[in-house]
């Protein structure tokens, strides 16, 4: 198949059971009828099972200086999306 863009010929890709075309040149991303809804409903059963990667703020110090400069902040869990499209 070819890129609607750039006529470069797509790559398919399956990442976490969800079948990707994209264009190494423009990397452009195309979905095959049905893959975006796979996307969403697992995106929506993630939420519900209290899986989201909802930021949650975190408290500032009382003098609004930061003096561990993040040393001791926990990383973000990367959700399941962010990794399918790395």
């Amino acid at each position: 198949m070819k890129c609607p863009i750039d006529n470069a010929e797509l790559v398919m890709t399956e990442r976490q059971n969800v079948e990707i075309d994209y264009c190494p040149k423009c990397r452009g991303v195309w979905l095959d009828r049905g893959e975006l809804d796979k996307i969403i409903e697992r995106v929506n059963n993630d939420q519900k099972s209290g899986q989201s990667d909802a930021y949650i703020p975190q408290t500032d110090s009382p003098s609004g200086r930061d003096d561990n400069r993040g040393y001791d902040k926990k990383k973000r869990r990367e959700s399941w999306f962010g990794e399918l499209f790395d």
